[in-house]
């Protein structure tokens, strides 16, 4: 896949957008489980497992173009539709794809989700992400395309002075996520290693990435962060990492907490942050705007009143073929018998109609050989 760029536009408000990685054995099968058991339990109103050639090739809501087609180093294509707040309808697609390299055993196969609904997304409502993938822990779906980091866990901040801001770089430019650091005013227990992300609502859980800072990491963080995005790291307390390029709306002073108690509590402060800071414009990369693009062209898993909109189009469209086609044989006809009357003509000479021969044509009778005549007058400006 290409590197991550961004585009002019932000994400819209009906879009529900994420990357990452699946370092298990078999990340289709465990779609295809997942999908199953939904569609059996009511959750889903359908679901499509497509090869991603043949997919593109049988984009039925427009012609096939380059936004249909998920290129070259997709895997698998995966469709589903369902329902929220009674009738709003959500549509997504999931597609899998190889790596760009194999730097590593273990490196995984990397996911794109674009899901949309009919209105403004409410982070209420389930997450995009495990209608495809099962929300257990067993299954490493969850892992971001920036190396080392994983959703719905505590990701420790690097030692090294290099590393931490090279993580820092990578997860402002690359990722798709948001991407919280919290430190550690002191080695927490079991309960306040828990990740803030648990106490999110289901439609944000997913799209959080959370940093730890130990509490001997607090000078060498706050300087990094500092020298690298601009922004301060309370001790004791979290900041919400702004996005490359860093948008208007941002304000690092709005969106650090100065004490965060990782006690197991409910840290209502920072998840306030956190859902003021997923509301604000976010840019949208080029390959989260490509998918976006494929949903809304390319999708193929139609409601029954979809099928019938999409039958009856396509009964205008060959209506409109078939009278174009008509038109143009008209106007080929009228050309051809326009063009036999130049020519008669034109063997004529002084525009005398010629009597029709009653046997075989002779040569020197031929059309060939009046054109050639003809065109000879006007060589010859004596004649």
């Amino acid at each position: 896949m290409a590197k991550n760029s961004t585009s002019s536009t932000t994400v819209p408000p009906t879009a529900w957008l994420g990357r990452g990685r699946h370092l298990g054995p078999e990340p289709e099968q465990d779609v295809r489980r997942n999908l199953i058991a939904l569609k059996a339990a009511g959750v889903l109103d359908d679901y499509l497992d497509l090869d991603p050639v043949e997919a593109a090739r049988s984009t039925v809501l427009h012609p096939r173009d380059e936004a249909a087609d998920p290129g070259p180093s997709a895997r698998r294509l995966f469709e589903a539709r369902w329902r929220v707040a009674d009738d709003v309808t959500v549509r997504a697609q999931l597609t899998t794809y190889e790596p760009e390299t194999r730097r590593k055993d273990g490196e995984g196969v990397v996911w794109v989700l674009a899901a949309e609904a009919e209105r403004a997304w409410d982070a209420h409502w389930p997450s995009p992400a495990t209608m495809f993938w099962p929300d257990s822990d067993r299954v490493a779906w969850d892992h971001d395309t920036v190396e080392d980091l994983r959703l719905r866990a505590t990701n420790h901040l690097p030692k090294d002075d290099d590393e931490l801001r090279h993580r820092l770089r990578d997860c402002t430019r690359q990722s798709w996520f948001i991407h919280v650091v919290v430190h550690e005013a002191m080695t927490p227990d079991a309960r306040g290693q828990r990740p803030v992300s648990v106490f999110l609502p289901p439609g944000l859980r997913h799209r959080v990435v959370e940093h730890r800072g130990t509490p001997e990491q607090a000078q060498i963080a706050d300087f990094a962060m500092k020298r690298e995005l601009g922004v301060r790291m309370p001790r004791g307390g979290a900041v919400i990492l702004p996005t490359a390029p860093q948008t208007p709306e941002y304000d690092a002073e709005r969106f650090s907490v100065r004490s965060v108690f990782l006690d197991g509590s409910e840290p209502t402060e920072l998840l306030d942050r956190i859902k003021e800071c997923a509301a604000l414009p976010r840019p949208l990369p080029a390959e989260a705007e490509q998918a976006l693009t494929r949903l809304r062209q390319g999708w193929h898993l139609l409601a029954p009143d979809e099928e019938l909109a999409h039958a009856q189009a396509m009964v205008t469209r060959y209506a409109e073929a078939l009278d174009a086609m008509t038109k143009s044989r008209d106007l080929y006809r009228e050309a051809a018998e326009a063009a036999q009357a130049a020519l008669a003509e034109t063997a004529g000479g002084d525009g005398a109609p010629r009597p029709q021969a009653t046997g075989p044509a002779k040569p020197e009778g031929s059309p060939l050989s009046a054109l050639t005549k003809a065109f000879g007058r006007f060589r010859d400006p004596n004649k």
